[in-house]
């Protein structure tokens, strides 16, 4: 039997940016990182500005650490769906003590689904293949939720998490039981 594949994204579940940065949620550490990806688009974006030679700032990225086993302990597969793709595996996953993990490779450019879907919901679902599986994100509306229930043949959970807290004891016991209500 295939496990349910457990599809994280990074900003928000793992990395509460939209917490104020005086009150970084208990737990978090604070980390600098410069993914390639990042500084390209920012070197972009500094040239479209005429500052071509400043230097680009890491981002700010807070993760707890004890997410990685909390999550390995999940009877699920882990799956990285989140704009950081690769890059998680290499800034990602070594912070939380999880090993490279398969993940969504998005299209691009993203598809626009229209009716309040977030671009993702759609890839998710192809990538899915009727597979039983459950989506952790901030972006998450009823309008995925609905979009997925008419157009994934298997089970499904879109669990949305404030980005402003991240991925908490809750959010942690609502995959366990329905991890267990499928086992």
């Amino acid at each position: 039997m295939v496990r349910p594949a457990l599809l994280m994204d990074v900003d928000g579940p793992l990395n509460p940016y939209a917490a104020k940065p005086h009150r970084r949620p208990e737990g978090y550490g604070t980390h600098r990182l410069l993914t390639p990806r990042w500084e390209a688009a920012e070197r972009r974006l500094l040239t479209t500005w005429g500052l071509p030679g400043k230097p680009v700032k890491p981002l700010r990225v807070w993760l707890n650490p004890d997410h990685g086993p909390a999550l390995a302990a999940l009877p699920y597969d882990l799956v990285w769906a989140t704009t950081w793709e690769e890059e998680a595996n290499a800034f990602i996953a070594p912070v939380l003590g999880l090993p490279a993990l398969p993940y969504v490779a998005w299209s691009s450019p993203r598809p626009e689904p229209g009716g309040g879907v977030f671009w993702k919901t759609p890839e998710i679902v192809a990538w899915a293949k009727g597979r039983a599986f459950v989506w952790v994100d901030d972006e998450i509306t009823d309008a995925d939720r609905a979009w997925v229930a008419a157009h994934h043949d298997g089970p499904a959970l879109l669990h949305r998490v404030d980005p402003r807290r991240g991925l908490g004891a809750g959010d942690f016991a609502v995959l366990a039981e329905w991890a267990a209500a499928r086992a």
